[in-house]
Order: structure tokens, then C-alpha cells, then sequence
């Protein structure tokens, strides 16, 4: 039976309209057997221009699209902005139940959160089976992709990794589902290492920002292999040898599981398309 994907973005960048389009791409030419019914942004039209973008790949696939603005509901609340480590205030529990209300016509077996930047609060995890992707493996650094790249970098890390795990209202704390480490050590990129230990860590990342070569070199790396992360999960459920029971991950034969170390597979569909 063909699965059925609700898909979330905030879209903050570019990379939101690249992991939809490569689950797309990969439902189109018959690897996935699965359906995207609905794709919600909380980023209404006219509010972001990265975000009109990925409004605009939407229309051009047929999608239906729903957009609810968490930052105007956040002001017409008169709330104040959610804290990490801080329960969610009141006003992210009632816009999480309009999200509800308005996706409750599309309904859908799985939903992916691919760059959406806002944790839900417990009657939506409840609700629905939620995958977050996150840049990081598990154990590994938690918070936005930035946060976990300057950690990386803090803790002279040699491998960094990408996760699917189901969605919590703790922050990427969800059990893992599917996960995928990589190095980020050998050849070419310790060149960059050396420049970035020299310069110190702080002082580089003040001077350079995002725009040290060593935070970009381990971005492009992740970057690679989150889209093949989000098609081999989703292939893992549309094949039903993963599911969800209890808001836990499930092998076929209903065995808990703590996450699909799916590293082989997607280092040779990288290296494939190299």
C-alpha cells in the first residue's frame, strides 16, 4: 500500500525545496512507493523569500499546500518566543491545534519534519508519527544545523552523522529511527582542520563565521546525504520493514528497535553520484 507523507518545512533556506524534491524525484522514477498528500510551511506568503520559493515548488507540483504563520500568531497572541529547555508557552500549544485543524482534511500515515524549525507540543506527537531529520548522529550535538557543526568543530570530532528519529517536544530527543555517520577527518579536509586549529576555535569562528572553509566542507558533506537518509527511511516504511508502535520504532517483526545504522547504503548512493 502506497504511504502516505505529510511533508513540514519551515524553509529557511534552500535546502528545504532540495529534500522535498529529491523524495519527489525518487517517487517519480519508482524507488519510493509513496504519496506526498499535504505539505505545510508556518510561513505565510510574502513573509520570507526563501520561503515564497518553496511556496511556489509546491504549487508547481499540485501539492496541496497550507501555510499558518507561526510569527503572526505568535504577535496576534501577544506571546512571547519559545525557549529551549523551557516548556512551550500557550500560544505554541493552540497554534499546534490549528495546525491540526487545518491538515485534519489531508490525512496521512507519516509526517516529515525536513527543516521545520518549531518542536510540537504533546497532543500533535500524540497525534500524529512524526520523523525529524536532524544534522547529527545520535549522542551527537543537538539544536539548529549551525549549533551542531560549531560543536563538531569545538570537539575535534572525527566523524559527524544525520538522523531521522520520531519527533518529541524534547528538543531532537525522540527515539532514533534510521541514522548515518561519515567521517569528517582524512585528506583534504584536515588541511582545513589545521587552518581552523591554528586561528583557534573561537577566535576562527568569530573572524570567518559560517564562511570558514572547515564549517563549510562538514555542511556539504551532511548536506549529501540528508536527502538519501529522508528516501531510505521513508523506503524502510513504505516497505513496512519499519513502523511506528507505541511512538516507538518497530522492525517487521514488531522488535524495538534503536535505530537502522544506514551508512553503507547511503555512502555508496553518495559516491554513486559523485
Amino acid at each position: 500500500m502506497t504511504l502516505r507523507i505529510g511533508w513540514f518545512a519551515t524553509a529557511r533556506g534552500q535546502t528545504s525545496g532540495k529534500l522535498l524534491a529529491g523524495a519527489l524525484a525518487a517517487i517519480a522514477d519508482g524507488r519510493l512507493d509513496a504519496e506526498v498528500v499535504v505539505v505545510f510551511c508556518n510561513r505565510d506568503p510574502g513573509e520570507d523569500a526563501n520561503a515564497d520559493a518553496f511556496h511556489e515548488q509546491v504549487r508547481a507540483t499540485g501539492i496541496p499546500l497550507v501555510t499558518l504563520s507561526s510569527r503572526e500568531f505568535r504577535r496576534a497572541a501577544g506571546g512571547e518566543v519559545a525557549r529551549r529547555g523551557e516548556p512551550l508557552p500557550e500560544w505554541r500549544r493552540d497554534y499546534d491545534r490549528e495546525v491540526m485543524r487545518s491538515l485534519a482534511p489531508h490525512e496521512f500515515e507519516i509526517g516529515v519534519l525536513a527543516g521545520y524549525m518549531l518542536i510540537f507540543c504533546e497532543e500533535a506527537a500524540v497525534k500524529w508519527d512524526l520523523l525529524n531529520l536532524h544534522p547529527a548522529a545520535p549522542g551527537g550535538p543537538a539544536g539548529m544545523w549551525q549549533d551542531v557543526i560549531w560543536e563538531l568543530i569545538a570537539q575535534d570530532a572525527d566523524r559527524a552523522g544525520v538522523m531521522m528519529h520520531l519527533a518529541t517536544p524534547e528538543l531532537d530527543e525522540g527515539p532514533v529511527v534510521t541514522y548515518c555517520t561519515y567521517p569528517i577527518r582524512g585528506g583534504e579536509i584536515d588541511e582545513l582542520w589545521r587552518d581552523a586549529d591554528s586561528r583557534g576555535v573561537e577566535a576562527a569562528r568569530a573572524e570567518k563565521g559560517e564562511e570558514l572553509p572547515l564549517f563549510q566542507e562538514i555542511r556539504r558533506r551532511g548536506v549529501l546525504r540528508e536527502v538519501p537518509l529522508v528516501i531510505e527511511t521513508l523506503r524502510a516504511f513504505a516497505d513496512e520493514r519499519v513502523r511506528v508502535r507505541d511512538k516507538q520504532a518497530v522492525d517487521a517483526s514488531g522488535a524495538v528497535i534503536e535505530g537502522y545504522d544506514l551508512s553503507d547504503e547511503i555512502e555508496r548512493i553518495v559516491a554513486a553520484s559523485a
